[in-house]
Parts: structure tokens; sequence; C-alpha cells
């Protein structure tokens, strides 16, 4: 990978950590696969500098991404179901609430 790549990664990551965290971008598992993907693969390919490092960080990525954003369920109101228990997204951080808000 050359300097431009390199920089160029360096600044998709520093931009990605800046970002302010909303309360949920990948609560389903289309999005966890996308996010997930495009990280694993950024990262496989700095790691190992290879295209292949990239599609295994891909893949590994994606799936795993899939899976945590398939866990918790979006409910109207701003609520979750995640676990058999009722949560809102209060600050950024998720709160337990009486299980009727998520019916």
């Amino acid at each position: 990978m050359n300097k431009t790549g390199t920089l160029a990664a360096a600044a998709l990551v520093s931009l990605a950590v800046v970002m302010p965290p909303k309360p949920a971008p990948a609560q389903d598992a289309l999005s966890g696969g996308l996010i997930g993907g495009t990280a694993g693969a950024i990262i496989g390919g700095l790691a190992t500098r290879r295209p292949g490092g990239a599609l295994v960080g891909g893949l590994i990525g994606g799936t795993a991404g899939a899976l945590i954003g398939a866990n918790a369920q979006r409910r109207r109101g701003g609520f979750y179901w995640y676990r058999g228990r009722c949560y809102q997204a209060v600050y950024n951080r998720y709160r337990r609430v009486p299980r009727r808000y998520c019916y």
C-alpha cells in the first residue's frame, strides 16, 4: 500500500472515531453487516497490506456486524427489545424500561 492509500485509510478510521455516535446506527442486520464489513476490510487491509487480508477482514467484520445488529430489535418510540427486555436510548446510552413500552 502506498502512502496515499495509507493516509486515506487513516483518515477514514479517524473520521469514524471522531463522528458523534447515534443511538442506533446499526440496529438491523443490513446496516450492521455493511458497517462491520467496511471496518473489517480497512483493518484487514492495513494489518496485512494485501488484498486477501482486506477480503477476509471484510467477511469476518460483515458477519460479526450482521449478528450484532440483528440482536436488538428496534420498536416504536425509540425503544429496543434486547434479550427479553425493553430498553430506551437516552444520551447515547441505554436504560431498561418496563416491557409495556416495547409492545
